[in-house]
């Protein structure tokens, strides 16, 4: 499902382009890297070093990346992209 553009200001603060962190929060151990490498390479390929971080009680987890982004549209692109992932719980 593909969802509309919100009117950010992405546009306004970046130029474009640019280095943009995600921190993704979910469920762990499912793999949430992995399925979240594989959503965001096709639309933002590069070499990722994601850190993961578990949550104090080991049921959730985050991955914080950083994707060279071209637009404001990109960014609302990845952000949509990622946030439809089942295990995604947030997405900053």
């Amino acid at each position: 499902m593909v969802q509309p553009v919100k009117n950010t200001k992405f546009d306004e603060y970046l130029d474009f382009p640019c280095p943009f962190t995600f921190k993704v929060m979910g469920l762990a151990n499912v793999n949430l890297t992995d399925q979240i490498l594989e959503k965001l390479q096709p639309i933002a390929p590069g070499d990722y070093a994601p850190k993961v971080k578990p949550s104090s009680k080991g049921n959730y987890e985050s991955v914080t990346l950083v994707a060279t982004v071209t637009s404001k549209e990109h960014i609302e692109e990845i952000y949509n992209v990622i946030s439809n992932i089942d295990d995604v719980r947030h997405m900053l």
